[in-house]
């Protein structure tokens, strides 16, 4: 009896179970299988596949390429929890331009309180680091982003101008002031016209001191659109201390249809001057400059690097865990442009992708987008170049 019992509660739990798999299947638009023709199963491909819409390659959000490599202690953020100043008092409206030039000229650690939404503040005069300062942090926190409106440079330093206080005699290698941007967006600068030491830098120009780029963006900046020497579309950087390379770390120059243009370095441009770039993005960028350099007779100069262009003797660039994509040179180097004039300078490329950067001139042969004058050709690793 207990046997027949037993037997009897398990074939109720079957069917009590069965049901429950059968009402499951309908939930998920499954019915149970009645009919004995063979079906293919489930997830088989029953006709071939059709694109709807072309791939496209996503970029990660924020600045930079972030996580690819390991950042030295240099090139990571520093800390801003004690600011000096504080630009504004809470809303958009307490963040302006006029506050951000007092707090540059004024120096320190600087940071902004103009509420919990992403704010842009419209620059309508240039901010100047006086050469009295030891350091300038300029921290954004990731919400600030300032704008040139297309019509001035948003951020100057230059241990060599008279007006912003000589400090020393030998101007040109000095230790200060350290200026770290981060955090920190800047967009639309322009600095066509304002031709100091060579001009460049339509965002930002820095002779000098020491200058540090970490987690930040640029997009849409400009300077002069002719010329063999000037460059330097976001960034123009001259004179560091001791040869001390300028560090670019987590940051991004350029968008879709946002790039950055100059007559060289549509992104960043230097003489003389080292670099190390650590998990960051050029998108986009331009040298729209025509004739190269020297100035071919009859053009008026320039055209290379569609991203970075860097010129002079000694100096050094680094690219590791870094993205280089879609950058144009109307004459030389598409991505890069690399003239080391003594052949002493060095290049290394590390765990980077450098990819469709046209040179609508020269390269060097088996480094796409490339033109290369140095001590030897940089040999890429683990990178990809095409």
């Amino acid at each position: 009896m207990s046997s027949r019992l037993a037997d009897a509660s398990r074939l109720a739990r079957a069917l009590v179970m069965a049901l429950v798999m059968a009402m499951a299947l309908a939930a998920c638009g499954l019915a149970a299988d009645t009919d004995a023709t063979p079906r293919a199963p489930v997830g088989a491909i029953s006709a071939p596949a059709s694109v709807n819409a072309a791939a496209i390659r996503l970029d990660p959000p924020g600045p930079g390429n972030p996580g690819v490599v390991g950042l030295p202690d240099a090139a990571r953020p520093v800390d801003t929890s004690r600011p000096d100043v504080v630009i504004g008092a809470g809303s958009p409206a307490s963040c302006t331009s006029a506050a951000v030039v007092a707090a540059v000229a004024r120096g320190g650690v600087i940071t902004f309180d103009c509420g919990p939404d992403p704010v842009t503040i419209a620059m309508t005069a240039t901010a100047k680091v006086v050469n009295t300062s030891s350091i300038v942090v300029l921290d954004g926190g990731g919400k600030v982003t300032l704008s040139g409106a297309g019509q001035r440079r948003i951020l100057y330093m230059n241990t060599c101008g008279h007006a912003q206080i000589w400090t020393t005699s030998t101007c040109q290698n000095q230790s200060t002031p350290q200026l770290t941007i981060q955090g920190l967006g800047f967009t639309q600068g322009n600095s066509t016209g304002e031709l100091t030491d060579g001009g460049g830098g339509g965002a930002v120009f820095v002779r000098g001191g020491q200058v540090r780029v970490i987690d930040s963006t640029f997009t849409a900046n400009r300077c002069e659109s002719v010329g063999p020497d000037v460059g330097g579309g976001a960034l123009r950087v001259l004179s560091q201390f001791e040869d001390r390379p300028v560090i670019v770390a987590t940051s991004t120059f350029g968008a879709p249809g946002l790039g950055n243009t100059c007559s060289n370095g549509g992104a960043i441009s230097s003489i003389g001057v080292s670099w190390q770039i650590f998990n960051s993005r050029f998108i986009d960028n331009t040298a729209v400059g025509i004739g190269a350099n020297p100035a071919r007779p009859g053009t008026p100069g320039g055209g290379n690097g569609g991203a970075i262009a860097l010129d002079g003797n000694r100096f050094t660039l680094e690219l590791a865990g870094t993205i280089i994509r879609g950058n144009t040179a109307r004459e030389g180097g598409g991505a890069v442009f690399f003239v080391s004039n003594n052949r002493s300078g060095e290049m290394s490329i590390i765990s980077s992708m450098l990819e469709a950067n046209p040179s609508l001139g020269f390269e060097t042969a088996g480094l796409p987008g490339i033109f290369f004058l140095g001590a030897r050709p940089p040999q890429p690793v683990d990178s990809i170049l095409t």
